[in-house]
C-alpha cells in the first residue's frame, strides 16, 4: 500500500517565503470514515492567497497552524467511498491541500470529464469564478468602457481581460516582461498590455488609456495601484482581488494617490469568491460555454511531483509563473 506524502507548515515566514518554511512528511494512507471519501490527488493548485494562510494575522479565514498540511485546492480520483452519491473512479474537486491522498466529507463531483481536469483549478475553477464575479458584480462593466487588470497573464487576470472583451469593453493589461505582454495582447486579444518592468509605467498607462479607466481589477497593489489611480475616471470601480506585491513585504507600501478615490468618487471593494458560492453553477456554465466556443484561451505552468510544490509557490509569489500555476501529482 502506498504511503501518503504531505507538505506541512514548519515555520511562519517573516518576509519572503523560503523552502525552510515547509516540511515534507510521510504517513500511512488514511481510511475514509462514515460519510467520507478517500481521494488520490492528481493536480494541486498553487495560488497567491496561500502566502496569507501561512501567517497568523487575522484574515477572512483561519491560517494554517504549524504542523498542519498546507491548504490548497485539488482535483483527484475517488479510491474508496462511504458516501452513497460517490463511487470509486469518480473525479472530484476538493480542498485537500498539499498531499497525495486525503479524506473529505465535501467532494464536488466533476460531471464533464471530457475537459482536462486541471481546468477545474483554473479557468473553470476558483480563478475563473473570481474573474467572472469580480468583474461582473463589482466592476459592473458597460460596453465601451476601459477595463484595466494587473497580473494580466495570470490565472485570474487573463480571464478578466477576455471577459471584458466579450462584454464589449476595451481591455488593458499590466504584466511583467515582453513575453507575458505579447501573450496578453497577441494571444488573449487585449487591446494593450503594459510591461511594468520597462520603467515607463505611468507614460504607457496614459497612452493605453487615452480616455481614462472605468474599471480596475487589482491583483498586485503597491506602485501599480498608485499609477492606475491616476488614470481612473469619475465614478469608476476598483475590484481589490489581490495584493501580491505586498504579501512578502517587510514594510507595507504607503499608497500616495488615495486622494483620487475622493476626487473621482471611485468605488473600491474587496473581492472574495466565496461570497458567490451559491452561484458557482452560473459561472461554470458561462465559462465552459466560452471555452467550448473558442472564445476563452488559457495557459498553464506545470511542475511535476509534490516535492516541487514549495519552489512553485515561491516562484509564483515572485511573478515567475506564466499562466495558472499547477503541480501535477500523478
Amino acid at each position: 500500500m502506498p504511503a501518503n506524502k504531505a507538505w506541512t507548515l514548519a515555520s511562519r515566514p517573516q518576509a519572503a517565503v523560503s523552502e525552510d518554511n515547509f516540511k515534507l512528511v510521510e504517513s500511512p494512507l488514511p481510511a475514509p470514515r462514515e460519510s467520507e471519501v478517500l481521494v488520490k490527488n492528481l493536480w494541486l493548485s498553487l495560488d497567491p492567497y496561500m502566502r496569507g494562510r501561512m501567517s497568523d494575522a487575522k484574515s477572512y479565514v483561519k491560517g494554517v497552524e504549524i504542523g498542519e498540511v498546507m491548504v490548497g485546492q485539488t482535483v483527484g480520483e475517488v479510491l474508496e467511498s462511504r458516501i452513497p452519491a460517490f463511487k470509486a473512479g469518480d473525479k472530484v474537486l476538493t480542498q485537500l491541500g498539499w498531499q497525495l491522498f486525503g479524506t473529505t466529507k465535501d467532494p464536488i463531483k466533476i460531471e464533464n470529464t471530457k475537459l482536462p481536469l486541471s481546468y477545474y483549478l483554473g479557468c473553470l475553477g476558483m480563478p475563473g469564478m473570481t474573474a467572472y464575479f469580480g468583474l461582473k458584480e463589482i466592476g459592473q462593466p458597460k460596453a465601451g468602457e476601459t477595463v484595466v487588470v494587473s497580473a494580466a497573464s495570470g490565472a485570474v487576470g487573463s480571464v478578466v481581460g477576455q471577459l471584458a472583451k466579450l462584454w464589449g469593453c476595451r481591455a488593458v493589461g499590466i504584466a511583467g516582461g515582453k513575453a507575458k505582454c505579447d501573450f496578453v495582447a497577441k494571444e488573449l486579444g487585449f487591446d494593450a498590455c503594459i510591461d511594468y518592468k520597462a520603467g515607463n509605467l505611468m507614460r504607457d498607462l496614459q497612452a493605453a488609456c487615452p480616455k481614462g479607466a472605468d474599471v480596475y481589477f487589482e491583483n498586485v497593489g503597491g506602485e501599480i495601484l498608485d499609477a492606475v489611480l491616476r488614470v481612473m475616471n469619475p465614478y469608476s470601480r476598483i475590484i481589490v482581488c489581490g495584493m501580491v506585491s505586498q504579501y512578502s513585504a517587510s514594510e507595507a507600501y504607503g499608497v500616495k494617490q488615495l486622494r483620487q478615490v475622493l476626487v473621482n468618487r471611485i468605488r473600491m471593494q474587496g473581492m472574495i469568491v466565496f461570497d458567490w458560492r451559491d452561484r458557482y453553477g452560473e459561472a461554470l456554465k458561462a465559462l465552459a460555454g466560452y471555452l467550448a466556443q473558442g472564445k476563452l484561451k488559457y495557459r498553464e505552468s506545470v511542475l511535476e511531483g509534490i516535492e516541487n510544490a514549495p519552489q512553485g509557490l515561491i516562484a509564483l509569489l515572485k511573478g515567475g509563473n506564466f499562466g495558472k500555476q499547477l503541480v501535477k501529482l500523478a
